[in-house]
Parts: structure tokens; C-alpha cells; sequence
């Protein structure tokens, strides 16, 4: 047997028993067992090792501050320190992100930095820098921050429309922060399970997600809004959630498009906001348990006047089946593919009308400032904090959250939102009561788009609105 056709392993084998041999002179069998090593080290790399190496050093640690005042103690009061104030209380949080211009701009998740008092970077090396959120999209759950330096190492960005389903990628950051021990962003690495998941379960981050890619590389908590990487070692998605019944990784994890995050990036950079994509169409909500609703399109409830929509010939009753490339089966998937549009350009939509489907150029808009989404829902909303018993007798799967007691016949016509509707989030907050419900939408007053997630009849809604 020629020694070109042995295997590393089996070569380094032959060599520990060169005694065996004694016709091999040292020089030969130092050159052999030098030839070895090689192999065996070249043997050790991988497509999953260079994307590490590519990646990695731009991957960052986001630490956060969150400063809340606590109540007076009322044992205090009540034993004559009257003067007494309530103090502060200091919560640390954690996850990750990656760095993509080299001056120092990163992108994370938004439930990383939301309602955070003072967020820093920490580099692979350990330098931390104080940071800056220049802007942050609750609807996509991307935040972008930037630091105070030059010369940083960027993760080189791919594309989110051409995955392979079962094809490798590597999920890079820091799970538990710094408790393994240093600065050093772990690894793991699985397959693309499936992409345009909608994730309307229990998962880290909270909330309705559409649209997402899912993948079984493992996503822990403290590795949320660090990169999704393919075997080419391009950033594909941001992680951001996972999937499970007990609070730890069950190889269900979702991360957004980098193609999503990219636009988000943009916006945040060049106007501190996001452009928000509006047609000037209302998607009816299924109702109860009607699960073909999730399979036949969706359908358009209300057109609003002198909107793109209406302008393109859209009619109340009609239904999208199909916007660009993407195929819309439900409310869901067109969520998702508002998400992906942008303010500016042309959307040719599939329609489908009665028994005949005809096609449609709509200009795609911003949100408008005064439109019919802008309501004073706390004047026109009543809530009850439900209750294990009103759980029960309405089938509701949520533990917790506020139903819909009264509703004014505007909000319903406007918003959508019925009786017996159960609020579970607001924005990224869950809603545990009534009074927590009211307390967050009251805050959120005159400050920009609002995310309500509803529960009706087994399924999770967004509704979209401002208040005045």
C-alpha cells in the first residue's frame, strides 16, 4: 500500500509503530510524520470554522442598565417617617449584536435595549464602550446602537430570500453573558428548519412574530440579537426568539431576515424612526376557530378613502392571494410582506374577486399622521382583568391578560378590536391585568405606533394604532 492513499489518522498510526519498519530511514520519517500533521490540521477546518472566523470577531456583548423607583415602604410611614421617598432599584440585562460599519454602528433586538437607562458594548477583547441607541422598531424587534470608535470589524451581510431549507448555519453570541466566563461569543451550529415561520407561541422576546426563519442551532438566552450566519459566513438573521415549554432552548429558535433588518437599519440611521409601508387596507380577522382562514388569502375588510389601495381599485371583500413573489395565505403572511415592503415603490398584487383573480399596481405609502387608525381608545375601551374563571368559561388559552369588556362602535369599525377580546401585549410589554393594560397605552400617548397582540378564538392578532 502506497503511503498516498492512507488517511491521516491511519498514517499517524503507521508512524507511532515505525519501529515496525526499519527500512525507513529518520529523515523519511520525520518528512512522513510532518505530512501527517498537516493533513491532520487542514482536516480540522471546516465551511462552519472559516464562517466563525469571519463573523466572530464582529460580534458584541449589549449590557444594560434599567433604573426603576420602588414605593415607599409603608411600615416606615406608618411609624412616623412621614418624609420618607421612594428609592431606586437598578436591573442588569443582557444579549448580543453585531457590528456592521466599521464606526461603530450594531445591530440588536429591541426587547435587548427597550426601556433600558444606560446600555454599553463590550468587544470580543473586553473593551466596553458606552453606547448610544440611535433608534429602535418594536414591530420588527431591531434596535440599532452606536459607539465612540473607528476601524471595528463588520460582519459581512448576505440575503434572506434564497435559503435552503436543511442547509448549515452557525448561531453566534453570548448565552448567559459573561457567567462561562469571559468576553468570548460562543458557537453552535444546526440547519435552516424552515423560513416564513409566523411564531405566535411562548418564546423569548414575547410576542407575535411573522415571517421568521427557524432554525435547531441552539438560541439560549442572552444570545437575542446576535447573528444568524451561513456556511458562507454571511449574516442571514438576527436572532431574536425561541420556541419552549420550559424556558430553555428545545432547538425551536427563530431569527428576522437580515434582508428585514437591513431595511429597519436604514431607516433608524437616516430618520431615528421607522417608515411605516401603508396601502390603506384593513385584513379581517378569522374568527373563532376557523382554520381555513389561515389557507385562503387575505381579506380585505375596509379600504380607506383616497388611499393607494382604493386609488388601484381595491374593494372591501376582495382578496390577496399574492404580493410580488410572495404567496399570502392569511392576515399573517401579509403582515409579513408589509414588513418587507418599502415606502416608494410599486406592489403588484393577485386579487381575488368572487370566482375571478386580476391583478393590481399599488403605490406603497407612508403611515398616514391623521388617519382612521389614530383613536382615543382609553375614552372608548372598557377592560376587565381576566380571571381564571372567565379563562375557563371562554376557552381562552392565555394565562393572563385584559378582556374586552365594551368597545365603542368606532373602535370596532376602525380598529377591529371586538368584546371578548383578550389583550396579552402591548407593544413588547405583556399584560398581566386591566389596570397594567390601561397604564401602558395611557403612557404610550402622542408617542408613535402601537403593537397590541389579542387573543380571539385560539389565535394572536396585531392591531396597529396611534393615540392621539
Amino acid at each position: 500500500m502506497s503511503m498516498q492513499r492512507l488517511t491521516p489518522f491511519c498514517l499517524a498510526l503507521l508512524l507511532a509503530c515505525e519501529g515496525a519498519a526499519p527500512s525507513r530511514t529518520d529523515a523519511q520519517g520525520v518528512a512522513a510524520r510532518r505530512e501527517a500533521n498537516v493533513q491532520i490540521a487542514q482536516s480540522r477546518r471546516s465551511a462552519i470554522t472559516d464562517a466563525v472566523a469571519r463573523v466572530a470577531p464582529s460580534v458584541v456583548t449589549v449590557q444594560t442598565e434599567t433604573v426603576f423607583r420602588t414605593p415607599v415602604d409603608p411600615f416606615a410611614f406608618f411609624f412616623g417617617n412621614r418624609n420618607q421617598e421612594g428609592g431606586t432599584q437598578t436591573r442588569s440585562g443582557i444579549g448580543s449584536g453585531f457590528i456592521v460599519q466599521a464606526n461603530g454602528v450594531i445591530v440588536t433586538n429591541a426587547h435587548v435595549v427597550s426601556g433600558a437607562s444606560n446600555v454599553s458594548v463590550a468587544m470580543r477583547d473586553g473593551t466596553t464602550f458606552p453606547a448610544k441607541v440611535v433608534g429602535i422598531d418594536d414591530m420588527n424587534d431591531l434596535a440599532v446602537l452606536k459607539i465612540d470608535a473607528k476601524n471595528l470589524p463588520t460582519a459581512p451581510l448576505g440575503g434572506s430570500r434564497d435559503l435552503l431549507i436543511g442547509e448549515w448555519v452557525i448561531a453566534i453570541g453570548n448565552p448567559y453573558g459573561f457567567l462561562l466566563g469571559n468576553s468570548e461569543p460562543s458557537v453552535t451550529a444546526g440547519v435552516i428548519s424552515a423560513t416564513g415561520r409566523n411564531l405566535v407561541g411562548q418564546s423569548e422576546g414575547q410576542g407575535v412574530y411573522v415571517d421568521m426563519i427557524q432554525t435547531d442551532a441552539s438560541i439560549n438566552p442572552g444570545n437575542s440579537g446576535g447573528p444568524l450566519v451561513n456556511a458562507a459566513g454571511e449574516v442571514i438573521g438576527v436572532n431574536s426568539s425561541i420556541y419552549t415549554p420550559t424556558g430553555g432552548s428545545v432547538g425551536l429558535g427563530f431569527a428576522i431576515p437580515i434582508d428585514r433588518a437591513k431595511r429597519v437599519t436604514e431607516d433608524l440611521l437616516a430618520h431615528g424612526t421607522v417608515r411605516r409601508p401603508w396601502i390603506g387596507v384593513k385584513i379581517a380577522l378569522p374568527q373563532q376557530n376557523n382554520r381555513d382562514a389561515l389557507r385562503g388569502g387575505a381579506s380585505i375588510q375596509t379600504v380607506a378613502p383616497g388611499s393607494p389601495a382604493a386609488t388601484a381599485g381595491l374593494q372591501a371583500g376582495d382578496v390577496i392571494v399574492q404580493s410580488r413573489n410572495r404567496l399570502v395565505r392569511n392576515a399573517y403572511d401579509w403582515e409579513a410582506e408589509l414588513l418587507e415592503m418599502r415606502v416608494g415603490e410599486q406592489a403588484e398584487l393577485h386579487v381575488r374577486r368572487g370566482s375571478r383573480e386580476r391583478t393590481v399596481q399599488v403605490r406603497v405609502a407612508d403611515l398616514p399622521e391623521v388617519s382612521a387608525q389614530k383613536v382615543s381608545v382609553l375614552k372608548e375601551i372598557e377592560l376587565v382583568t381576566l380571571t381564571p374563571a372567565i379563562r375557563t368559561e371562554r376557552g381562552i388559552r392565555a394565562g393572563q391578560g385584559a378582556v374586552v369588556y365594551k368597545v365603542s362602535p368606532r373602535v370596532t369599525e376602525e380598529l377591529g378590536v371586538q368584546t371578548g377580546d383578550v389583550i396579552v401585549q402591548v407593544n413588547r410589554a405583556a399584560v398581566t391585568d386591566a389596570q397594567q393594560a390601561g397604564r401602558l397605552l395611557e403612557s404610550l400617548t402622542g408617542r408613535g405606533p402601537i403593537r397590541m397582540i389579542i387573543e380571539r378564538g385560539g389565535f394572536l392578532y396585531p392591531i396597529d394604532f396611534q393615540i392621539r
